[in-house]
This record gives structure tokens, C-alpha cells and sequence, in this order.
């Protein structure tokens, strides 16, 4: 490794001083774990308390591990590696760590959260999925309670009380989007009993380059009934006889949806208007007109939806099932029904939404452990100031890297593919194949059935059975696709998870892995390649690359290219590779570019609702808002001297935060709009960034004083009495229900697009 600092450091990744200091402490860790074996339970958790000094930092980190190592051997049965140890020193010290599949990552957070909450830290340990949070929490569970500490794991399907209970704990482990869905849910509640989070000191992030970098500007979504804005039956009608390229198009991703000219013309006539652009119309019919062509055109039955017992019920596509509590904002849902000739519910408003970037930044204290962290180094520091430690692996890697398969055409690299798959399942080695969607990983199974050669295929599920599938995905002769690996949680052992066929896996030459293109960083490359090689495992890993894939078309930025290809269509060239090296460099840089302007824009949003937040927790959890109406109104609080205090206090309270909620969602749904035209600021010689930074700083102060006026309004005329303020007699209803979403279009979020709506690409 020391050869190697000057590299690691250039990356912006900690080695060196720090790493060395937490090499030694682990040796020494190692060795005290030894000299106290033969303590009793009680006597090695009271060591790790002692070794925290009264300012809750550690001042014998060798007492601390070695306690932290006993008491998962005694409750787990695992005899922590030294570098498990080291990685944890590492987490405590707020780093994100970087350590290699199968080398123990969750039973070194589990370790990190365990040191936390010994130091009285309250700790959220943020996971992918629902079944992680489940798995590792009962997994991990002896572990934590041996010192005395509560663990808890939020998932989709827990109720409020539970929840509650949930975040009461110690530590709480639970996916980056229900933690996230709880904390916009949590900024709608009158009273704080109401809310179900726990303020949380220490955030550990598994996967933590996906969720930090890859996932950071998804919006998570809170949406509120209200009046449906569905079209009526004669403009579904109308737009259902519509057709596309005459009357319609949409764009190249199929994202949206544009009248023609002539099907402008054609709806005009059927409806009897001169016009849908006119005043009179372009904000009520054109917009119906719109909602129902998206439901018509974009919006595919048994795709994006089902239908069951008279209901549209969402398909969530990452999980491949319905997804419940779940529905489209903006008169869409109400669309959609229309269509189906459903009767028509109540629309949706968005409420409130937070990227999970703006969402991890909240918490005081971030660290986090991925097998792929110093990539994303720079995107780390940048966003987050977080830095990289690289713990090396306990065992040499075995793995044989074999350079990329780069051949001129899209069909010549299926059909080698094809090929490598036959031949490594012939000699009975286990092979993974990630592809880069849905589409290409169900033509790939197909074409290998077709050769007799059974496939299990993982798409975007990520459940307890795909974990068991993937589970036995080393075992001899097992061929799996996948779409993606990372965030599967489970690692893949030679001969299955039984091992029972290990020694014959381990002589065929271990896991094969194998890419069916490059992704668009080299980061999540190696998070496929990292599944084979685990602790010291052999293993291989291929890479097949054509000069048509979407990242060499991105980042060759339509570069001609001239090789000669042999008669397979293979093209051996050194300039070719350095070519799909640069493209690959390319798209990389123009992600960060990404992420930083998306962040300039989504960073002022994120401030204002930091303010917001305390406005909406002072109004709360004080009297501030009775004070506040008082002093704007006297003569009405005077009207109100023979109610009880805390219903004055609480009908204040109700009124100031449903305006203030109100105002808020306003904002968003303008600064929406502002952004989707602001790129047309640029043609008048302004900069829209700093055009967005203006008009978000005006639109915001109006937005305070506004709530207030409106408050005070409301505070005059609304009925208050022992019951309190009757707000909805006055017409000012809250959502009856509320729901949450995430909006999956995420920039940042690569493929091949190329491969995307072709057909069966794999022959």
C-alpha cells in the first residue's frame, strides 16, 4: 500500500498517518481481545464505557475494539479481521471506507453504530432496500444488546406507532427513502406527538457512493388529495382517436408527450374552441388536453399500472410489484382513471419533497462504507466533506481482470457474449452477467434457454428471494443475470451458500463475472466486478464493450472512430481501449457537471427549507403563534379571553402552520415551473442559475409574509371555540390523505438507452 499513497492521496483518499495509527490500534486490539478473553459479559461491556472519555471520545480505542471484538464473537460467532477493526476506527472517525466485496461491511457498520451509541449517539443506519434494514437489524440485534443498547428497523409496511417505537431505539436501521418519506410526513403534523422521528446524531450510509452520488438529487415526494382536475369524458374521448406522429409525438426516452400542429387542430374542432393556447383556456383545457394525451400515450396498462377491483394501482418499477399508497400528483392519477372508465378520485398535490442529498445533510454527523468510495472521492468532498479511507483486504486478491472484449458492433458483441457464457458453463464455472436494464436481461435469458443453458434472472426486485437466489449464484454451473448488483447485500460463495460444491467451483476457476457494457463511471464497473474475488477467492472478470454502446456514443461525442475489426467483429487495437477509456472519462466528468449544477439549484431550496423548518418548529412547540396573532390581532384575541389558554394556543397553532404549509407547497410547485423555463433566461443574456437564485430568494420572502397575512385573515373570521379553530368549515381542509413517491428520472442514473424499446437484441 505505501508504494501506492501518492495515488490514494491524490484521489483525495486518507492513507498514510491515519491509516497506519489504525493499524496499529487493531493489532493491538487483536491482542487485548486475547488477554480478556476469559472476561465476563458485564466486564467487557463496562471496558468499552471506560474507554470512552466524559467528552464521548474514545480514549483507549484499543480497550473499545477489543471489547467490540469479544462481544461479537460471544454473540455472532464471528472473530473480527483486523481490518474490520481498522475500518471501524475509520467510521468513527466520520470517514467513508472502502472495502472490497465479502470482506465484512455490515458487521462493521453494525460494529461503528454499536461504538456510537456507547458514546450516547443517537444512530440511523441507512440502507437500499427494506429487506436490508430487516435483515441486518435482526441479524446484528444480539450484537447491540449485549452492551445494554436497543436496536429497531423501519420498512415500508410498519404503521406510525410502530415507527415511533422503531426510532425510539438506540439504533434504527431503514431505507434512505422511508426515513426520508418520514421526514416530510413528519413536517405536515399540528401536534408533535403526531411525529414519528427521533432526532438522530449519526447517519451510517451502506452503499454509501449510491446513496451520496449516484441517487443524491432524487426527489422523494409527499403528495396531498384534493379536488380531482381529471379531464372530462369528452376530452378523454377526443384524445383517445388521436394518433401518434400525425396528431402527437413524443421524445427519443418516450418521457414526454407533444401536440402536433394538426393535433391541436383536431382537438380544437372536437371541442368547438377557436384556440387551446388562448387565455381562456391554456390553463384549464390544454392542461386537461395534456394529462389526458400523457395517460393515453405514456402510461401503458400492465406496465406502468394495473387494474384490480375497480382501482388503478401503481407498478413500482424498482421493485417489479405494486406499490402501495402510491399515486401520480397533478390531476394525473385522475388521468389515468379517466381513461380506464373509472370513477375518478380525488387529484394530488405535491406537499413537500426533499432529494436525498438534501436529506443526508441534515444529520450532524455523516460516515458511511461501500466497495467503491475513492471513484467517487471527488463527489464526496465536494457535496459532502467526506473523505475516503481504502482498507485493503484481509486476503490477496485472486481475481483475474481480464481486459475489455471491444468489437464494432452491438450484434457482434451479443453474439460473443453468447459464446463466452456457453463456453464457461461447459467447463461448469458459475457465471454472473450484469446488464444495464430490465429489456437487455430478459432477451440475454431468452437466447441462452434457447442453448438449453438455465438462467435465474434478478431485475430490480431485491427481496428476500432474490438475496437467496443471488446466494447461490456461486454455486457450480449457475448462470445468473441481473440488472444490477449494487445494494444487493448478499455476497456470492463458491459452491453456493451451502459451499457444498466449493472445491469443484474453486478448480473450475471460481465466479466469472461478466459486464455486457461499460456503465457510464468506472465506479460501477467495479461494483459488478466486485462480486467476484471475495476473501481471496479466484475468480474472473470480463467486460464486452461495441463502438454503438450509449457511453462510448455520449462520450465520443459522435467522434468517428476507424479500426479493423477481425472476421468476428472483435477489434484488438490499444487505441480502441484507450478510445472506450476516454468516453468512459468523458461521461464521468459530465455527471459531476451535473450533479454540481443540479445542486447549485437544489441548494438554495435546501436552505430555505432549513429556515422554514425552524419557523415550523418554533410555531410548534412554543406559544409563538398565539403571540404572534395576538399582538397582530388584539382586538380579536381579546374576543377569545374566556377560552382555556391551551386551546387558544392550539387554534393559533393550527392556523399559522396550515398557511404556512400551505405557502410552502405554492413555492415549490412555482419554483418548479421557473426551472423548467429558466434555460430560456440564457437567451436574453442572463444566467439562469443566478436568475433561479433571484427569483427563489423574492418568491420566498413573499412566501413568510404571505402565510402571515393569510393567518391573520383566517384568525379573524374563523369560528374558535372549545373545539378549537373549525378550519374546514372555512373551506381550509387539509389533505384527507396523503402519499409518497420518488421521481425515478434521475440524470445522474446511467444505461444504455440504446438498448432501450429495441426489441430481443440477443439472437
Amino acid at each position: 500500500m505505501a508504494a501506492f499513497d501518492w495515488f490514494w492521496n491524490a484521489m483525495g483518499a486518507r492513507t498514510s498517518k491515519h491509516q497506519k495509527q489504525s493499524a496499529e490500534l487493531s493489532t493491538k486490539a487483536a491482542q487485548r481481545a486475547t488477554e480478556l478473553s476469559n472476561s465476563s459479559d458485564s466486564e467487557v461491556a463496562e471496558l468499552a464505557r471506560r474507554a470512552i472519555s466524559p467528552n464521548g471520545t474514545l480514549s483507549k480505542p484499543e480497550d473499545f475494539l477489543a471489547a467490540l471484538n469479544i462481544a461479537t464473537q460471544r454473540t455472532l460467532q464471528i472473530c473480527p479481521f483486523e481490518v474490520q477493526s481498522q475500518a471501524v476506527l475509520r467510521m468513527l472517525a466520520g470517514d467513508v471506507i472502502q472495502m472490497a466485496t465479502g470482506e465484512g461491511k455490515t458487521l462493521v457498520g453494525a460494529m461503528a453504530a454499536t461504538g456510537y451509541g456507547l458514546m450516547g449517539k443517537h444512530v440511523h443506519v441507512i440502507t437500499v432496500n427494506d429487506y436490508l434494514a430487516r435483515r441486518d437489524a435482526q441479524w446484528m440485534r444480539p450484537l447491540v444488546e449485549f452492551f445494554g443498547l436497543t436496536v429497531g428497523a423501519i420498512t415500508e409496511e410498519k404503521t406510525p406507532a410502530q415507527r415511533r417505537e422503531a426510532y425510539s431505539c438506540d439504533i434504527v436501521y431503514g431505507p434512505i427513502n422511508e426515513i426520508g418519506f418520514d421526514v416530510l410526513r413528519d413536517q405536515q403534523v399540528t401536534k408533535r406527538d403526531q411525529a414519528v422521528q427521533r432526532f438522530a446524531d449519526i447517519a451510517i450510509v451502506d452503499e454509501a457512493d449510491s446513496v451520496l452520488v449516484d441517487e443524491a438529487l432524487v426527489p422523494l415526494v409527499l403528495a396531498g388529495s384534493q379536488p380531482g382536475t381529471a379531464p372530462t369524458g369528452h376530452i378523454t374521448h377526443v384524445v383517445r382517436h388521436l394518433r401518434e406522429d400525425l396528431h402527437f409525438t413524443t421524445d427519443e426516452g418516450r418521457r414526454n408527450v407533444f401536440l402536433t400542429e394538426k393535433g391541436a387542430a383536431t382537438v380544437e374542432a372536437a371541442l368547438g374552441i377557436d384556440s387551446l393556447y388562448d387565455d381562456a383556456h391554456v390553463g384549464t383545457t390544454l392542461v386537461q388536453v395534456n394529462l389526458a394525451l400523457h395517460a393515453r400515450a405514456l402510461l401503458l396498462r400492465d406496465v406502468h399500472y394495473i387494474v384490480r377491483e375497480g382501482k388503478v394501482q401503481l407498478i413500482d418499477a424498482s421493485r417489479g410489484r405494486v406499490a402501495d399508497l402510491q399515486r401520480w400528483p397533478d390531476g394525473l392519477q385522475a388521468a389515468v382513471e379517466a381513461k380506464e372508465g373509472l370513477a375518478v378520485t380525488e387529484g394530488g398535490r405535491i406537499l413537500d419533497t426533499i432529494t436525498l442529498q438534501a436529506l443526508m445533510r441534515r444529520y450532524p454527523k455523516v460516515c458511511g462504507m461501500t466497495g467503491t468510495a475513492v471513484e467517487a472521492t471527488d463527489q464526496l468532498r465536494q457535496f459532502y466533506n467526506l473523505h475516503v479511507s481504502v482498507i485493503e483486504r484481509n486476503k490477496p486478491l485472486q481475481r483475474f481482470d481480464e481486459a475489455d472484449r471491444i468489437f464494432a458492433t452491438t450484434a457482434e458483441k451479443n453474439a460473443a457474449i453468447i459464446a463466452e457464457i456457453e463456453t464457461l458453463h461447459a467447463a461448469g464455472r458459475p457465471v454472473l452477467v450484469g446488464t444495464h436494464d430490465v429489456a437487455e436481461s430478459e432477451d440475454l435469458a431468452a437466447a441462452l434457454e434457447r442453448r438449453d443453458i438455465a438462467v435465474n434472472v434478478l431485475n430490480a426486485k431485491n427481496d428476500a428471494e432474490e438475496a437467496a437466489i443471488i446466494a447461490e449464484a456461486g454455486d457450480l454451473g449457475r448462470v445468473t443475470v441481473s440488472t444490477q448488483m449494487a445494494g444487493r447485500g448478499t455476497d456470492i460463495k463458491l459452491g453456493g451458500a451451502s459451499g457444498h460444491s466449493r472445491e469443484a467451483v474453486v478448480a473450475s476457476g471460481g465466479l466469472a463475472v461478466i459486464g455486457t457494457a461499460r456503465h457510464r463511471t468506472k465506479r460501477l464497473d467495479n461494483q459488478l466486478r466486485g462480486r467476484a474475488g471475495r476473501q481471496g477467492d479466484p475468480g474472473l472478470s470480463l467486460f464486452f464493450v461495441s463502438l454503438e454502446d450509449d457511453v462510448i456514443a455520449t462520450g465520443g461525442a459522435g467522434e468517428q472512430v476507424v479500426a479493423q475489426p477481425e472476421a468476428d467483429g472483435r477489434i484488438i487495437s490499444k487505441r480502441i481501449s484507450d478510445f472506450v477509456e476516454h468516453c468512459q472519462r468523458v461521461t464521468e466528468g459530465q455527471l459531476l457537471e451535473i450533479h454540481a449544477q443540479t445542486w447549485k439549484y437544489n441548494q438554495l431550496l435546501a436552505d430555505q427549507r432549513d429556515i422554514l423548518d425552524k419557523r415550523r418548529t418554533s410555531l410548534l412547540d412554543t406559544a409563538q403563534a398565539w403571540e404572534e396573532l395576538s399582538q397582530l390581532s388584539p382586538n380579536r384575541a381579546a374576543e377569545l379571553h374566556n377560552l382555556a389558554v391551551d386551546t387558544k394556543i392550539a387554534a393559533a397553532r393550527e392556523i399559522m402552520l396550515y398557511h404556512l404549509d400551505n405557502a410552502w407547497a405554492e413555492h415549490l410547485a412555482l419554483m418548479d415551473d421557473v426551472r423548467e423555463s429558466i434555460h430560456l433566461r440564457a437567451i436574453a443574456r442572463e444566467t439562469p442559475i443566478d436568475e433561479y437564485h433571484r427569483i427563489a430568494v423574492r418568491e420566498f420572502k413573499d412566501l413568510a409574509q404571505r402565510a402571515v397575512d393569510d393567518a391573520v385573515k383566517t384568525f379573524n373570521t374563523v369560528l374558535i371555540d372549545t373545539a378549537g379553530a373549525h378550519l374546514a368549515a372555512a373551506g381550509l381542509r387539509r389533505p384527507s390523505a396523503t402519499w409518497t413517491y420518488m421521481v425515478s428520472d434521475n440524470p445522474l442514473s446511467g444505461g444504455n438507452r440504446l438498448i432501450s424499446g429495441i426489441g430481443s437484441i440477443f439472437r
